[in-house]
């Protein structure tokens, strides 16, 4: 039996694809990869930074397909309109399904999926916004989104971030404090990624929001006061605030002024979203260049949602306990297998396993008229 053709994709998508296969690499380094906090030297520092950002890289790129599903840079109106809302719906349930699914599993990781079928929901209603408005909407609610969150939660008690509320609010990735990375990323897809002018602002951009996020942190902490005003609280206020909860703590609004991985504060949120930025027109870039040699990183991209499944599953199957905290050699392995596995089903297949089902599961959307 033949093997379907596959028409090969521009270097635009190609790079959004790159950009995902890094985002696949970052999330296997924030879970499987060596501690940061007792690794010393360069790898340390990478692992370090993989941590937080990587999964808003991930967040961010969901919204990029959103808009690309939609539109592009023109959204569909009429019957493709509909249609692609059905989509989203469908994809969505399927998402907080198999998202559920695999926290069932109890692993020790903080699984994502059934938080971007909630982001899917959720952005619904501005799918057929231009990429301004997008990009707006986004710089709002990083602001209010931490804001409101922290207001909520100090006044009321949820208790352990579970259902609804943990998606929504309390849990390591809440829809108040994620959607403006999946707003920006929708934004970004509604821009002309082709157009040398568009990347050369992204990538002055991205690494601006990031010195605005991280460095306004930094003066808030070190210049401002801020780290007296949380130490006043807690000798050990700054530490609690690194263990990556998902929400800020609550018990003195100075913990807002933090930036540290998953604290969801703004400024967290808008350093996050810069490093994000900052790597879409630097892999577009690199595709146009070497896209022959980052064939293999642009294949785990395409299969990103049957890969993130996978690893999970592996470090199931491994009975790993406590992450971060493998080796070094662990997250290699898991890098390696994944790279050689997504590649030969490229080629040998096309679409990935996970992937081809959830598209077959939207196919009803095709009736919608």
């Amino acid at each position: 039996m033949s093997q379907p053709e596959f028409p090969p994709p521009t270097a635009r998508l190609a790079g959004i694809d790159f950009a995902r296969g890094l985002a696949v690499f970052g999330m296997f380094a924030a879970h499987v990869g060596p501690d940061p906090a007792v690794e010393a030297g360069i790898t340390g520092a990478v692992m370090q930074f993989t941590h937080g950002r990587s999964s808003a890289l991930f967040a961010m790129l969901a919204g990029v397909s959103l808009a690309l599903t939609t539109g592009r840079q023109q959204p569909e109106v009429g019957v493709q309109g509909r249609q692609a809302v059905v989509r989203i719906v469908i994809r969505a349930v399927v998402l907080v399904a198999l998202g559920m699914a695999l926290t069932m599993l109890d692993t020790p990781v903080d699984v994502i999926i059934a938080y971007y079928g909630v982001y899917f929901l959720l952005a619904l209603p501005l799918i057929r916004l231009r990429a301004r408005t997008l990009a707006a909407v986004a710089a709002g609610l990083a602001v209010v989104g931490p804001l409101a969150s922290f207001w909520v939660r100090s006044v009321v008690d949820f208790g352990a971030p579970d259902g609804i509320v943990g998606l929504l609010l309390t849990g390591t990735y809440p829809a108040i404090t994620w959607m403006p990375f999946v707003i920006a990323g929708m934004a970004l897809g509604r821009l002309d990624l082709g157009s040398p002018t568009v990347l050369r602002r992204l990538a002055l951009l991205g690494p601006a929001l990031g010195l605005l996020g991280y460095g306004g942190s930094w003066l808030a902490l070190e210049v401002f006061g801020g780290r007296e005003a949380l130490l006043a609280g807690s000798p050990d206020a700054l530490q609690q605030l690194n263990s990556e909860s998902g929400a800020v703590t609550t018990e003195s609004p100075a913990a807002l002024l933090v930036a540290f991985p998953h604290s969801g504060t703004p400024f967290e949120i808008v350093g996050a979203l810069g490093v994000a930025i900052t790597v879409v027109p630097l892999a577009i870039a690199a595709v146009s260049r070497i896209r022959w040699l980052l064939l293999p990183v642009i294949a785990v991209g395409t299969m990103s949602l049957t890969a993130y499944v996978g690893h999970v599953l592996a470090i199931g199957a491994l009975g790993v306990k406590e992450l971060p905290g493998p080796s070094l050699t662990v997250l290699i392995g898991f890098i390696v297998v994944t790279t050689v596995a997504a590649a030969l089903w490229k080629r040998l297949v096309g679409r990935g396993p996970l992937e081809y089902l959830v598209a077959l599961a939207t196919r009803p959307a095709l009736l919608v008229r």
